[in-house]
């Protein structure tokens, strides 16, 4: 069963990056990201706001945007980020099996 919400330092975890990086992101990309505050003001995101972190950290990091550029692509056509986002998720997870598949020779 999925969570209903994550903390910040799951969210760095899932997407490999800093905690730092996601508190950025997240002020930053304010209009896309809207994280939950619970009773001690700690931001809680959903499922939605990992996918919309995946989208930034493709276009920052993969097609080394700026964060203007970035802002600007996912305001326009977030379906193309979208299809990029998941063929490289696809990718990673052929290339874990074929890693396991070689060590199991």
């Amino acid at each position: 069963m999925e969570k209903l919400y994550y903390s910040i330092g799951e969210v760095a975890g899932l997407l490999e990056e800093n905690v730092s990086a996601i508190r950025f992101w997240s002020n930053t990309f304010a209009d896309f990201v809207k994280p939950h505050r619970n009773a001690k003001g700690n931001r809680q995101f959903t499922a939605a706001d990992i996918e919309v972190f995946k989208r930034i950290k493709h276009l920052l990091k993969v097609e080394s945007l700026t964060i203007e550029g970035a802002a600007k692509v996912l305001a326009k056509d977030t379906a193309k980020v979208d299809n990029s986002v998941k063929a490289l998720e696809s990718l990673k997870q052929i290339r874990e099996q074929l890693v396991e598949i070689k060590k199991s020779l």
